[in-house]
């Protein structure tokens, strides 16, 4: 298990590439140097203000060029930094104070600050956060911990991240040092960022994906553009052109974004060089679109959890000779299926999906029974993540996923998964994006809820042809755009709003 804390990832490329460029915002831009000084000042700032190690402190400030440093200094300080995106619902925003109990609250945004008030934590805003990155004052390395209190271990957390289940309130995904610098490595040894790339990340540092491109491109010396959320709509194209980029985080509803505008008369064409993909699974087709309009483009697809960050990587373009896998073991990691009675599975048999290895996280912050169901210790040092996925491993290693726990309905009598029939109705030619609401209790049928120029009865015509009679959805529903969670996936409980609408 990796023994190396998360700033020393940042430390080590400041030595070796102290004036390369790190991150930018389109506005500022900051070296390697700059963010390593200012993260040590920042760490000062903090412990002045009380920051003590475990302490967390949580983060909702504007994803700009100064934010990485930010989160480094909290690490340096043995401290958990918890990123909240805002705005958000105020019963959310209380939620995490509630559950995090942070030390202090960074943050401009005026709910969440007199939420953290009226609990008597202290807020300190943008202001305050670029005064200390900027201060004149030099602070040694050694200042950053004090004599009464050491410096974190390794095995300490560092962060939370905080995930939606299907149902209730989100929950915290803790995360030590350890298991957050083995799993940055492991992912840079399969996705080989480089140096003179330019990461574009226009995915929200909330979401473990968007936020492990600020250590992935840190590991690489690469340059890191941190995007606003406006750039994933009408803007992207000319902000990936703009900013150089050659590598391109995306989720299944950036890549059909991207696609539409590539294909408009006079295009301009960005520099990517690599794309890669998780959160859901991303449409052939879609894939097929950007490697004619790009045709240096490759395309590495990723499946993972936030419980242990990226489970599986397929090789450079492995999907054109491994259709419908999503990608192999880390390294020094494992991946398995087991069945209902938790017996592991031979290659080939359709199961639940279990991780096993040093990236699968400590587990979930004050839920003892949820972490006892899907984190198991029965084999050995690490622990083993039931991931609630489900699928099987093929006898060359390659894990092809089937759908979640929840993602699997009865249709007409026959099970089926949401999953499949999203990705028939992206091969309907004139389906733009799809989502499927499968049947609640009570009801019979699921509901196709697509973005398209055709009928309800056209789509379920044409989806005759990519499925088998007893999967296709009972009804049709023709959007001008789909409803999406922060994290650009498939909203389904905004569409389980829109189907009670309907029906009311």
């Amino acid at each position: 298990m990796s023994t190396e804390l998360l700033p020393a990832l940042l430390d080590r490329t400041a030595a070796v590439r102290p004036d390369a460029p790190a991150v930018d915002d389109g506005t500022a831009c900051h070296t390697y140097r700059e963010v390593r000084d200012a993260s040590l000042r920042l760490a000062g700032w903090l412990r002045a203000a009380g920051v003590r190690r475990g302490d967390r402190v949580l983060v909702a400030l504007p994803t700009d060029a100064a934010l990485p440093a930010l989160l480094y200094a909290v690490a340096r300080t043995g401290a958990v930094f918890v990123v909240v995106r805002t705005p958000a619902p105020p019963v959310a925003l209380a939620h995490v104070l509630d559950d995090a109990e942070p030390a202090l609250v960074l943050t401009d945004d005026t709910t969440l600050g007199d939420l953290s008030r009226v609990r008597r934590v202290p807020v300190r805003d943008a202001t305050d956060v670029a005064g200390a990155a900027n201060s004149a004052d030099a602070i040694d390395e050694a200042d950053a911990i004090d004599e009464a209190d050491a410096g974190p271990l390794a095995v300490d957390p560092v962060c939370l991240i905080y995930t939606s289940g299907s149902t209730g309130m989100p929950k915290a995904v803790v995360s030590t040092h350890a298991q957050v610098t083995f799993a940055v490595r492991a992912i840079q040894s399969e996705l080989r960022y480089r140096p003179d790339d330019v990461v574009h990340d226009v995915l929200p540092v909330s979401f473990d994906y968007g936020l492990y491109q600020i250590f992935l491109s840190t590991v690489a010396g690469a340059r890191l553009r941190l995007g606003d959320p406006g750039e994933a709509g009408g803007r992207l194209l000319t902000s990936l052109v703009a900013s150089g980029a050659t590598v391109l985080p995306a989720v299944p509803s950036l890549a059909v974004n991207l696609l539409r505008l590539l294909g408009r008369p006079g295009a301009p064409r960005p520099g990517l060089r690599l794309l890669t993909n998780t959160g859901a699974a991303m449409p052939p087709e879609v894939l097929t679109g950007l490697r004619r309009l790009l045709p240096g483009l490759t395309v590495q697809l990723m499946f993972g959890l936030t419980e242990c960050k990226r489970a599986a990587i397929m090789p450079p373009d492995g999907d054109l000779r491994h259709p419908g896998a999503c990608g192999r073991a880390l390294p020094g990691t494992e991946i398995f299926t087991v069945d209902t009675d938790g017996r592991r599975q031979p290659a080939g048999v359709v199961g639940e999906l279990v991780v096993r290895g040093p990236h699968v996280m400590a587990g979930y912050w004050r839920r003892p029974e949820l972490t006892a169901q899907r984190f198991h210790r029965a084999h050995g040092l690490f622990p083993q993540l039931h991931t609630g996925d489900h699928g099987h491993v093929d006898a060359d290693g390659y894990v092809h996923f089937a759908g979640r726990r929840d993602d699997v309905y009865k249709e007409k009598g026959t099970r089926v998964s949401a999953t499949e029939v999203e990705a028939a109705a992206y091969r309907v030619d004139g389906v733009d994006a799809a989502g499927v609401l499968p049947p609640a209790d009570g009801r019979d049928g699921a509901t196709l809820f697509v973005v398209a120029a055709l009928t309800p009865g056209d789509v379920l015509r044409r989806l005759r042809e990519q499925l088998e009679e007893m999967k296709v959805p009972a009804r049709c529903v023709v959007l001008p755009d789909l409803p999406l969670t922060g994290n650009g996936k498939v909203d389904r409980r905004a569409l389980a709003r829109l189907a009670g609408e309907r029906r009311g």
